[in-house]
């Protein structure tokens, strides 16, 4: 479904992405890890078009999509979310579902906004301002929903468990267990919690420096010497 190939990025002097290659397939569960600084949110930017490559080829369903812009990209299946809950203000929780919908599928869909709302736990905060009367929990559920009403065949989510107490991440990773199954995307997921990557992934690939220096399953990536020594003295959110 998604395969970068070789994929650079360069902001003047500074190499964030160095040739990285991967792949997530329909419906799999890949799991992008590293230090702080590796280089993760910045691929995960190249992919969704905030930002361009310097070199390499971003590919989605075989189609090329390095020069598309961002409309295209959401409209060809591909939705995140952000590390840092962006709600759009004075809007309500389904009025931000309703633009993100739109501008992700140019259509509302009704049916799939009430699907995602009850599936996210947020129906009952459907009329409340999504901006100033929702909890982080409640944040992080609006920016997985946003993504969700766009329909998306691959959800990446940066980081969506930063933030919560234990509980609440528990109740999240059930969550993201469940909308990989009803919902039947693939995901690109984004977590520093390795027990979290090891429940939820079936592969996971480590980036360091910008480049990627593993790619396998959790068991074999989280026992890679390489991978350790990576995290040895790093700094860790």
């Amino acid at each position: 479904m998604l395969r970068l190939e070789d994929v650079s990025v360069r902001f003047g002097g500074l190499t964030a992405v160095n040739t990285v290659s991967l792949s997530v397939g329909t419906h799999e569960v890949v799991g992008l890890v590293g230090p702080n600084g590796a280089g993760k949110t910045t691929l995960f930017n190249a992919v969704s078009g905030l930002v361009k490559p310097s070199s390499g080829r971003i590919l989605f369903d075989s189609v090329d999509m390095l020069r598309a812009p961002l409309h295209k990209r959401a409209r060809m299946g591909i939705g995140r979310t952000f590390q840092i809950p962006q709600p759009m203000h004075e809007l309500t929780v389904r009025e931000n579902l309703v633009v993100a919908q739109r501008f992700g599928t140019g259509a509302v869909d009704k049916d799939r906004i009430d699907e995602v709302l009850e599936f996210t736990n947020l129906a009952a905060k459907a009329n409340r301002n999504a901006a100033t009367e929702l909890a982080l929990t409640e944040l992080k559920a609006l920016e997985v929903a946003k993504a969700l009403a766009t329909q998306p065949k691959l959800l990446m989510l940066d980081e969506v468990l930063a933030g919560l107490e234990t509980n609440g991440k528990r109740r999240f990773m059930t969550m993201l267990k469940a909308l990989h199954e009803k919902f039947a995307v693939g995901i690109l997921i984004i977590e520093h919690d390795i027990e979290t990557i090891s429940n939820l992934c079936h592969r996971v690939a480590v980036l360091n420096f910008g480049e990627l220096i593993a790619d396998g399953t959790p068991d074999e990536v989280f026992r890679d010497p390489e991978v350790m020594k990576s995290y040895t003295g790093a700094s860790h959110a």
